[in-house]
């Protein structure tokens, strides 16, 4: 008995003094279209409730504290920011700083006809913002399973994420996802577990799918030549949900994976295993 009871006094010290597992949480870059980790100085039990720039921050805990993923829009300039946190201890702001970062532009000079839309293809569009904007401000509380994606797709990987084409002198919106080459057909599975929220096909993203993954993380898939999921359907990682294509406007077939956190795209590079 007695040797039975230092043993679990032993096995009991070997388990309070082990660290505890580390979160998987992205990179950590201050720049537009980058993420800030930062820790709260909350131990309540109730999640606190972030702000950044009028958007509900994705909150998770670590232990018995809280950490917050924030993400930074491309538009934003360089300088000081801040967000706002409730929680039971009352309202405080936090400040962290931006540094800037210089993504890729080119200059084109092509005819208008390339780049100009028509009355109808420009109604279509700004109706496909609306709609893609709603499925951008979806909430859920569950929080993801984790914040280290593994690709997709297998493929080579582009960096134009944040690159912005200007073309005759008139800037277009900064590339907001990373393209992924692969073949025409090759199965494109969702990273982590999440809801389907929408499937269409548009005009510049081509037939896309947008997935839930809980507390503002959001991807998107574009440019896919199949579909196989459906809104409202529940996702386990690894899940196929379309293949690789290059409908929409698509030079070639790829994957664009655009990821949303807190209503800013952000580089999913940083949350690359």
């Amino acid at each position: 008995m007695i040797r039975e009871a230092l043993a679990c006094m032993v096995l009991g010290a070997a388990f309070a003094s082990a660290p505890a597992a580390a979160l998987d949480l992205p990179h950590e870059n201050a720049v537009p279209g980058g993420v800030i980790v930062m820790r709260l100085d909350s131990a309540d039990a109730a999640m606190p409730y972030v702000d950044s720039e009028g958007h509900r921050a994705l909150v998770i805990q670590d232990g018995r504290n809280w950490v917050a993923v924030i993400g930074i829009p491309l538009s934003a300039a360089p300088g000081s920011r801040q967000v706002v946190v409730r929680d039971a201890a009352g309202r405080r702001e936090i400040e962290y700083a931006v540094t800037d970062k210089h993504y890729v532009t080119q200059t084109l000079k092509v005819a208008p006809g390339q780049v100009n839309l028509s009355a109808a293809d420009l109604a279509r569009v700004n109706g496909e913002k609306v709609r893609i904007e709603h499925d951008l401000s979806r909430w859920t509380d569950p929080p993801p399973e984790s914040l280290r994606l593994p690709q997709p797709v297998p493929g080579p990987r582009s960096s134009s994420f944040g690159s912005r084409r200007v073309f005759n002198g008139e800037s277009r919106n900064p590339h907001s996802g990373m393209d992924i080459a692969a073949p025409v057909g090759a199965p494109v599975r969702v990273p982590i577990a999440g809801t389907v929220i929408d499937t269409g096909e548009f005009f510049f993203n081509g037939n896309t799918v947008f997935v839930d993954h809980g507390r503002g993380l959001i991807s998107m898939y574009c440019h896919l030549s199949a579909v196989d999921v459906q809104p409202g359907q529940r996702l386990s990682a690894g899940t196929r949900i379309g293949a690789v294509g290059m409908t929409g406007r698509a030079t070639g077939p790829h994957l664009h994976w655009g990821l949303n956190l807190n209503r800013a795209w952000v580089d999913p590079e940083l949350f690359l295993p």
